[in-house]
């Protein structure tokens, strides 16, 4: 899932894309380099982020959508919001998959997985659960990123949401310490128990900074391959990054090796 911000503040490249043929020229990089889907988000969601209107988020993605359903009419598109609006205008324009950071336990939740339904869309469903953090530094958070997730599947399930059409993110970066973070990415394949599909979006992030000290996001590609590689390792089907054609390689030598290890693949 290639990355394609069309934002002004996003940690890594904000400002990059945010005009319609800038954005196109790098959906058309992130294309070529093999990307299998594209994710559109229009407002970041760093840390510390500001959160700009429904109106001005649709202007940025929906015109990039279109232009993008147009030229590539096979390739899947998404839209990483949590507002019912942008996913409306998304829906509208062409996009096949909701990305929401909240895993439809927001407050739009309810409406986001109705727009789903209505436009036989997939979603992808992402823990997002600031509460984790007051966990003691020496609980698991495994059980507690299960549960969560399981409340999101049941949100799903209650919309009329098939499950054959959502993916789980555990969310690296978003309401978890650093020691979290790493204690999930040590073990994604405990996720597998929930038996859906996963995305890891962990790409340029701060816990490459956390491990290598210092690390700007610049400097965070090595970090990000490395993640991407034993990520496969684990069974996760799904990568969101910035840099599709290193990434891509990782996970095929990764896969590579996985097959010749006798590693048996989840089965989905």
């Amino acid at each position: 899932m290639g990355i394609l911000n069309v934002t002004d503040d996003s940690f890594f490249d904000g400002g990059r894309h945010l005009a319609l043929e800038a954005a196109l020229t790098r959906a058309r990089q992130l294309v070529a380099e093999g990307a299998d889907l594209l994710d559109i988000g229009g407002q970041s969601t760093r840390p510390g982020y500001t959160e700009i209107t429904a109106a001005e988020e649709i202007s940025r993605t929906a015109p990039v959508i279109r232009a993008l359903a147009a030229e590539f009419p096979a390739l899947p598109l998404s839209i990483d919001t949590y507002k019912p609006e942008v996913a409306a205008a998304a829906l509208e324009a062409g996009a096949h998959l909701l990305n929401d950071i909240h895993g439809l336990q927001g407050p739009a939740g309810p409406e986001l997985a109705r727009l789903a339904v209505e436009a036989g869309a997939a979603v992808v469903l992402m823990h997002n659960d600031p509460v984790l953090r007051e966990l003691l530094p020496d609980v698991d958070p495994i059980p507690s990123v299960l549960a969560w997730l399981r409340r999101s599947l049941d949100l799903a399930a209650v919309a009329g949401l098939p499950a054959d059409r959502i993916v789980l993110d555990p969310g690296i970066g978003f309401g978890k310490t650093q020691a979290q973070n790493l204690a999930l990415l040590a073990r994604l394949h405990a996720l597998h128990a929930i038996g859906q599909p996963l995305l890891l979006g962990v790409s340029r992030k701060s816990v490459i900074a956390h491990a290598c000290p210092g690390l700007a996001p610049e400097d965070r590609l090595e970090g990000t391959l490395a993640l991407t590689a034993l990520a496969v390792r684990q069974g996760v089907q799904l990568h969101r990054v910035h840099d599709v054609r290193a990434n891509q390689r990782a996970a095929r030598m990764a896969f590579t090796w996985r097959e010749a290890a006798g590693c048996v693949a989840p089965s989905l």
